[in-house]
């Protein structure tokens, strides 16, 4: 394939044969090398051959190779010409990171880290298969697949407030009926666990601030001690994204789509398929969003059994895997978002009050052991749908992982660094070593560099919480 280069840590792959638009990757050289090493570039390739995308088919400074859609891939499509496809948002439907801030400086846990740590490894749950806390009765369940955070606050887990700073408010219209059963009932012993995987819970203390004024805006300061929770929508969202794959395998008949690769199914934004995935995955966001809803308010509670009084505000909530109807440029897409964050500039409604004078946050965790960000969104992400990176992105698969890395090891290495894991398995902390994933410095750099993302804070790890 032929890669052209044309600005600052920009390249793209131009148009030829099915290919309806460009590719356009955002990427050093050496991020652009690793990506060349997996299918992430033809994967890019292929979803630009879908019908009705716009603009380009873009890899943000993550990208690696996914199912269908590469991790890492943001596509619009018209509305009226272009489809929607689980595989451009994934099986963990708005797995997704929300922040949480102190009033405290991080000296201020002194000798109490490992007890707060064991209070909220205790209060959550986690690991494979985890079950939450509560128990849901069928009514209950259609209600979080409809209400999203909202009923989360509505049955006191968290406050009305925090509906302020999740995107969307934590709910997007959908219809629980065109959920399955066996949907409902993975999720509904579920709603409230971390899982297992990538998802943590992690005590981050504030290094460095970039931009003094965003940072004011967003409430941060240097050496704050914030909290980040990165969960998703668990089994109720994988159930949901297997059931209309199903589904779409069937559309590609019945619309006659040729397709340059299966993993791409899909359907017409506006046929019958199309318009019952797009309310069954809103219905599997808004289980998400209540899930990271009631893992904070446990967070509060741990808190203040260790710290009484101690006040966790939060700062923002994103989406990670999602399809979403925006108007750019006066005109109305579905954005697919998979392993991206959408970065709203100031000024757009959909930027909370609080934070419209500066634009949106933006919340990218790196791996386990290594830095986060808070960016901010600034116009220049325009010209990309209002999107950038999600995290540090694999270079190596849990399975290679877990040959290369022992999960005692690398313990034993960042308790030396004095970052402290509670874990449920070992084999978790061995997918998830630093070394399977990419410079999460590197893949910000570039963010701001190209100007889709802007750096607000970095955040180091203090102690973490692993499934």
């Amino acid at each position: 394939m032929k890669i052209e280069k044309i600005g600052n840590d920009l390249w793209e792959i131009p148009r030829e044969g099915r290919m309806n638009v460009p590719v356009r990757i955002v990427a050093s050289e050496e991020l652009l090398e690793m990506m060349r090493r997996d299918m992430t570039l033809q994967q890019a390739m292929n979803v630009s051959m879908l019908p009705g995308i716009v603009g380009a088919s873009f890899v943000m400074p993550d990208g690696h190779q996914g199912y269908g859609f590469p991790i890492g891939g943001v596509a619009a499509f018209n509305t009226e010409s272009g489809v929607i496809s689980p595989g451009g948002v994934g099986y963990d439907i708005n797995c997704g990171v929300r922040l949480l801030k102190t009033d405290m400086h991080h000296d201020e846990m002194g000798k109490k880290k490992m007890e707060l740590l064991s209070a909220l490894f205790k209060n959550i749950p986690s690991g494979l298969g985890s079950k939450g806390k509560v128990k849901l009765g069928r009514g209950e369940m259609d209600e979080v697949l409809e209400l999203g955070a909202r009923w989360a606050v509505e049955n006191d887990y968290g406050r009305v407030e925090d509906l302020n700073f999740i995107e969307e408010g934590g709910n997007m219209p959908s219809d629980s009926a065109l959920i399955s059963d066996h949907a409902k009932k993975r999720g509904s012993s579920q709603l409230g666990s971390l899982g297992s995987g990538n998802h943590f819970i992690e005590l981050q203390k504030v290094s460095k601030i970039a931009d003094e004024k965003a940072a004011k805006a967003f409430g941060l300061f240097e050496g704050q001690l914030v909290i980040m929770v990165h969960t998703g929508s668990r089994g109720c969202g994988h159930q949901v994204c297997s059931d209309y794959l199903r589904t779409m395998e069937k559309a590609i008949k019945k619309y006659n789509m040729q397709l340059p690769d299966r993993e791409l199914a899909c359907a017409p934004i506006g046929s019958v398929e199309g318009k019952e995935y797009f309310k069954a995955m809103c219905g599997a966001a808004n289980f998400a969003w209540a899930n990271r809803q009631m893992i904070t308010h446990w967070t509060r509670e741990s808190f203040d059994k260790v710290f009484p009084g101690t006040d966790l505000k939060l700062l923002y909530d994103v989406a990670h895997n999602i399809a979403k109807r925006e108007e750019h440029g006066g005109n109305e897409y579905v954005v697919h978002r998979k392993g991206a964050t959408r970065a709203l500039w100031k000024g757009r409604p959909e930027v909370t009050a609080a934070y419209r004078s500066v634009g949106q946050p933006v919340i990218i965790p790196g791996s386990m052991g290594t830095a986060s960000y808070v960016l901010c969104g600034c116009p220049s992400a325009s010209g990309f749908f209002g999107s950038t990176a999600h995290g540090a992105g694999r270079v190596l698969s849990r399975s290679k992982a877990i040959k290369n890395f022992s999960g005692e090891e690398i313990m034993e290495d960042l308790k030396k660094r004095g970052i402290n894991i509670l874990a449920d398995k070992m084999k978790t902390v061995a997918e998830e070593a630093p070394g399977a994933y990419k410079d999460i410095d590197s893949v910000v750099e570039v963010s701001d560099s190209v100007g889709i993302a802007t750096k607000v804070a970095r955040m180091v790890p203090l102690g973490v919480v692993k499934g």
